[in-house]
Protein backbone atom coordinates (compact mmCIF):
# COMPACT_ATOMS: atom_id res chain seq x y z
CA UNK A 1 0.00 0.00 0.00
CA UNK A 2 2.78 2.72 1.00
CA UNK A 3 4.49 1.46 -2.37
CA UNK A 4 1.68 2.54 -4.47
CA UNK A 5 0.76 5.80 -3.18
CA UNK A 6 4.38 6.89 -3.75
CA UNK A 7 3.66 5.95 -6.88
CA UNK A 8 0.60 8.24 -7.19
CA UNK A 9 1.91 10.87 -5.70
CA UNK A 10 4.96 10.94 -8.01
CA UNK A 11 2.48 10.88 -10.94
CA UNK A 12 0.38 13.95 -9.53
CA UNK A 13 3.60 16.17 -8.93
CA UNK A 14 4.83 15.56 -12.46
CA UNK A 15 1.43 16.48 -13.50
CA UNK A 16 1.37 19.75 -11.76
CA UNK A 17 5.17 20.44 -12.93
CA UNK A 18 3.61 19.42 -16.73
CA UNK A 19 0.84 21.79 -15.96
CA UNK A 20 2.64 24.85 -14.53
CA UNK A 21 5.78 24.02 -17.28
CA UNK A 22 3.42 24.65 -20.02
CA UNK A 23 1.73 27.54 -18.64
CA UNK A 24 5.13 29.45 -17.90
CA UNK A 25 5.89 29.18 -21.38
CA UNK A 26 2.32 30.11 -23.47
CA UNK A 27 2.96 32.98 -20.68
CA UNK A 28 5.90 33.74 -21.98
CA UNK A 29 5.70 34.39 -25.27
CA UNK A 30 3.81 37.74 -24.67
CA UNK A 31 0.66 39.24 -25.88
CA UNK A 32 -1.01 38.00 -29.05
CA UNK A 33 -4.27 39.22 -31.34
CA UNK A 34 -6.02 36.85 -28.81
CA UNK A 35 -4.84 38.95 -25.66
CA UNK A 36 -6.87 42.23 -24.83
CA UNK A 37 -3.66 44.08 -23.68
CA UNK A 38 -1.63 46.26 -25.65
CA UNK A 39 1.81 44.68 -26.84
CA UNK A 40 4.65 47.11 -25.68
CA UNK A 41 8.28 46.44 -27.81
CA UNK A 42 11.20 48.39 -26.55
CA UNK A 43 11.86 51.82 -28.19
CA UNK A 44 14.65 51.71 -30.82
CA UNK A 45 17.56 53.61 -29.86
CA UNK A 46 18.08 55.16 -33.24
CA UNK A 47 14.72 57.56 -34.15
CA UNK A 48 13.31 57.21 -37.49
CA UNK A 49 13.34 60.10 -39.71
CA UNK A 50 11.20 60.88 -42.15
CA UNK A 51 12.89 63.26 -44.77
CA UNK A 52 10.29 65.64 -46.62
CA UNK A 53 10.46 68.73 -49.17
CA UNK A 54 10.59 70.70 -45.48
CA UNK A 55 13.18 68.94 -43.64
CA UNK A 56 13.79 66.26 -41.56
CA UNK A 57 11.20 64.51 -38.39
CA UNK A 58 12.49 62.06 -36.29
CA UNK A 59 10.03 59.30 -34.41
CA UNK A 60 10.52 57.40 -31.88
CA UNK A 61 9.83 53.66 -33.16
CA UNK A 62 8.79 50.41 -31.76
CA UNK A 63 10.14 47.44 -34.17
CA UNK A 64 7.94 45.26 -35.01
CA UNK A 65 9.63 42.64 -37.05
CA UNK A 66 8.70 38.97 -35.86
CA UNK A 67 5.01 37.37 -37.09
CA UNK A 68 3.96 37.91 -33.35
CA UNK A 69 5.08 41.26 -33.18
CA UNK A 70 3.21 41.80 -36.63
CA UNK A 71 0.15 40.52 -36.13
CA UNK A 72 -0.24 42.17 -32.15
CA UNK A 73 1.22 45.82 -33.60
CA UNK A 74 -0.97 48.40 -31.95
CA UNK A 75 -3.47 46.64 -31.04
CA UNK A 76 -5.29 47.47 -27.38
CA UNK A 77 -3.22 50.86 -27.35
CA UNK A 78 -5.00 53.46 -26.14
CA UNK A 79 -2.36 56.18 -26.42
CA UNK A 80 0.82 57.00 -27.83
CA UNK A 81 3.03 60.17 -27.91
CA UNK A 82 2.37 62.31 -31.03
CA UNK A 83 6.19 61.68 -31.88
CA UNK A 84 6.44 58.05 -31.59
CA UNK A 85 5.17 55.17 -34.03
CA UNK A 86 5.42 51.42 -34.88
CA UNK A 87 7.74 50.27 -37.81
CA UNK A 88 6.50 47.28 -39.57
CA UNK A 89 9.13 45.45 -40.98
CA UNK A 90 8.44 42.79 -43.75
CA UNK A 91 11.28 40.04 -44.99
CA UNK A 92 10.64 40.64 -48.52
CA UNK A 93 8.40 42.99 -50.71
CA UNK A 94 4.91 41.97 -50.07
CA UNK A 95 1.41 42.92 -50.90
CA UNK A 96 0.23 43.67 -47.13
CA UNK A 97 -3.17 44.06 -45.76
CA UNK A 98 -3.95 45.92 -42.36
CA UNK A 99 -6.84 46.56 -40.27
CA UNK A 100 -7.91 48.23 -37.16
CA UNK A 101 -9.51 45.50 -35.16
CA UNK A 102 -9.03 46.03 -31.32
CA UNK A 103 -7.00 49.09 -31.93
CA UNK A 104 -8.42 51.95 -30.08
CA UNK A 105 -6.64 54.70 -31.70
CA UNK A 106 -7.08 56.61 -35.20
CA UNK A 107 -3.72 55.72 -37.06
CA UNK A 108 -1.57 57.05 -40.05
CA UNK A 109 -0.14 53.82 -41.79
CA UNK A 110 2.64 54.76 -44.14
CA UNK A 111 3.59 52.20 -46.28
CA UNK A 112 7.06 52.09 -48.32
CA UNK A 113 9.13 50.15 -50.51
CA UNK A 114 12.76 48.74 -49.93
CA UNK A 115 14.38 51.73 -50.57
CA UNK A 116 12.65 53.51 -47.91
CA UNK A 117 10.79 55.93 -50.16
CA UNK A 118 6.44 55.94 -49.46
CA UNK A 119 4.31 54.92 -51.72
CA UNK A 120 0.83 55.22 -49.45
CA UNK A 121 -0.39 56.64 -46.93
CA UNK A 122 -3.59 55.49 -45.75
CA UNK A 123 -5.72 56.14 -42.75
CA UNK A 124 -7.08 53.47 -40.04
CA UNK A 125 -9.89 54.10 -38.30
CA UNK A 126 -10.88 52.90 -34.69
CA UNK A 127 -11.69 49.80 -34.47
CA UNK A 128 -13.12 48.59 -38.16
CA UNK A 129 -12.09 45.41 -39.99
CA UNK A 130 -11.89 47.20 -43.27
CA UNK A 131 -9.06 46.34 -45.13
CA UNK A 132 -6.22 48.63 -45.58
CA UNK A 133 -3.30 48.52 -47.89
CA UNK A 134 -1.45 50.36 -50.72
CA UNK A 135 -2.11 48.14 -53.29
CA UNK A 136 1.10 47.31 -54.28
CA UNK A 137 3.82 45.04 -52.60
CA UNK A 138 5.71 46.81 -49.71
CA UNK A 139 8.63 45.97 -47.21
CA UNK A 140 8.05 48.61 -44.27
CA UNK A 141 5.13 50.02 -43.17
CA UNK A 142 5.10 52.98 -40.78
CA UNK A 143 2.07 53.61 -38.20
CA UNK A 144 1.76 57.03 -36.21
CA UNK A 145 -1.28 58.53 -34.85
CA UNK A 146 -3.53 59.97 -37.25
CA UNK A 147 -3.49 63.14 -39.21
CA UNK A 148 0.69 63.25 -38.08
CA UNK A 149 1.66 62.68 -41.51
CA UNK A 150 -0.71 65.46 -42.95
CA UNK A 151 0.59 67.99 -40.23
CA UNK A 152 4.16 67.29 -40.70
CA UNK A 153 4.28 67.36 -44.29
CA UNK A 154 4.97 63.89 -44.91
CA UNK A 155 3.95 62.70 -48.34
CA UNK A 156 4.23 60.02 -50.91
CA UNK A 157 7.82 59.54 -52.56
CA UNK A 158 9.54 61.31 -49.17
CA UNK A 159 12.02 58.89 -47.88
CA UNK A 160 12.45 56.88 -44.87
CA UNK A 161 15.19 56.44 -42.98
CA UNK A 162 16.45 53.89 -39.78
CA UNK A 163 18.69 51.31 -39.40
CA UNK A 164 16.17 48.25 -39.86
CA UNK A 165 15.18 49.83 -43.50
CA UNK A 166 18.87 50.61 -44.42
CA UNK A 167 20.34 46.99 -43.57
CA UNK A 168 17.12 45.34 -44.58
CA UNK A 169 18.36 42.26 -46.90
CA UNK A 170 16.71 42.50 -50.74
Amino acid sequence: MVHRSWLTAGAICAAMAFVVATGAYFYSQGPSSADSRAMILPVDPTPLVAVTKSGERPFSIEVADTSAEREAGLMFREEMADDHGMLFVFDAEQEVNFWMKNTPMPLDLIFAGQDGRIRAIKQGEPQSEAIISPGEPVRFVLELKAGTAAKDGIRDGDLLRHPAIGTAPN
